[in-house]
């Protein structure tokens, strides 16, 4: 399975920002579909973004676009969430994962992604 390790969470004032990083161990995050998901308490987790293996397809959970944005760094093997207007309804564990899916494909739906990180909290708080 693939080791992916998210970083970057914490606490921060609505209307702030944070970067959430998703870096990869032992292979190469470019052949893969990488998205995003979040898991606040008593909720189901839920697709925030998503960028394809060929980078030229993203997409966004409608309460996200606009504020956040997700992005590549092949030098560095990792794939960003900057995170921009945070607001308290932001807040959860926030975990990056893996799929096959292939070329432009993407998707927000986690049943696609078959390898997860351990997540990272995102408070957003006054």
């Amino acid at each position: 399975q693939l080791q992916l390790v998210e970083s970057g969470g914490g606490l921060v004032q609505p209307g702030g920002s944070l970067r959430l990083s998703c870096a990869a161990s032992g292979f190469t995050l470019d052949y893969y579909a990488i998205g995003w998901f979040r898991q606040a308490p008593g909720k189901e987790r839920e697709g925030v973004s998503c960028i394809s293996a060929s980078r030229r397809s993203t997409n966004y959970a409608d309460s996200v676009k606009g504020r956040f944005t997700i992005s590549r760094d092949t030098a560095n093997n990792t794939v960003y969430l900057q995170m921009n207007s945070l607001k308290p309804v932001d807040t959860a564990v926030y975990y990056c994962a893996a799929s096959p899916l292939y070329s432009d494909m993407v998707s927000l739906d986690p049943i696609d992604f078959d390898s997860w990180g351990q997540g990272t909290q995102v408070t957003v708080s006054s």
